[in-house]
């Protein structure tokens, strides 16, 4: 058994980044530039955003972190969205989800211009992504073909199975894994809360990504000998022997799971450095768009 090292690949891709930057700068091109808003102070959201905004740092890159009261109107944040869609300096937006109640998620990801789109969430985005044209992918799946393409996981002809279907993993990833290129030509099998002998399907698999959000879900009887497992979830569970009250969970029982895989996650420090990385490459490809 061998960990796919999220943290790993992830400085890779970064240090990458960085010298690519370094690049454009020596030859007076323009330097990528995302801006992140953040809606309140909800714990979770701060880590993430304060990762992206310290990667941009470490890469090069310019960030830029716009903070809203939690009972900003949805009508005034579409109008800051604006304003950014219309900042020729400003190459990706990103509003941190989750939103306020009284904001609608689907407004504020079609207002985001798809060209500055680098969460990969925009309609048009997905669009492009289903018909094999050019586009940037969610940031989390696309962490996860970069993480295969790192440890040169054979996906060639091989059953992937997909457990959950949500727009920002589930649905994405099982559509790049079955693309005409590397990683991909996989067989893929998208399972779900109503699929029927899960267990069954699970243990056809070779290469299996759990994205359904729900902790240890996936167990040792679910999977074959020398299955490659992702393990994208990561849910707090409480924890009175931990400092913070809580642990983190994937959706795999890792510690069963772990001995008969040929290559899994952990969690953490698996899927979620990636994700950041795959928002960090596709900043710099909608900078470089402009050249």
């Amino acid at each position: 058994m061998q960990l796919l090292d999220g943290k790993i690949v992830s400085q890779s891709v970064k240090d990458r980044l960085k010298v690519l930057t370094e690049e454009r700068i020596q030859e007076g091109k323009k330097v990528p530039h995302l801006a992140a808003i953040l809606i309140g102070n909800n714990g979770a959201s701060e880590t993430y955003v304060g990762s992206k905004v310290k990667s941009c740092a470490e890469i090069g890159f310019k960030s830029t972190l716009i903070r809203l009261d939690e009972h900003i109107s949805e009508n005034d944040l579409l109008f800051k969205i604006n304003e950014l869609n219309d900042d020729f300096d400003v190459d990706g937006i990103l509003v941190q989800l989750p939103l306020p109640k009284h904001i609608e998620e689907r407004k504020v990801i079609e207002t985001i211009l798809a060209s500055k789109d680098v969460d990969g969430f925009h309609p048009e985005s997905v669009g492009r992504m289903v018909q094999g044209l050019p586009a940037f992918y969610p940031a989390t799946p696309y962490g996860i073909l970069l993480l295969l393409e790192h440890y040169e996981i054979d996906t060639i002809g091989k059953h992937a199975v997909v457990i959950g279907r949500s727009n920002i993993v589930g649905r994405p990833i099982s559509i790049m894994l079955s693309k005409n290129e590397y990683p991909g030509n996989c067989t893929v099998t998208v399972c779900h809360s109503h699929t029927p002998n899960l267990k069954e399907i699970c243990l056809q698999a070779d290469i299996i990504i759990a994205a359904l959000g729900k902790p240890e879900f996936l167990k040792a009887d679910m999977v074959k000998e020398g299955a490659v497992v992702v393990d994208v979830g990561i849910t707090r569970v409480a924890d009175p022997s931990k400092k913070s009250g809580f642990t983190i969970k994937g959706d795999v029982d890792f510690d069963a799971v772990a001995p008969k895989c040929s290559y899994i996650t952990p969690v953490p420090g698996g899927v979620g450095p990636m994700t950041i990385a795959a928002l960090m490459m596709n900043t710099f490809k909608a900078c470089a768009a402009k050249d």
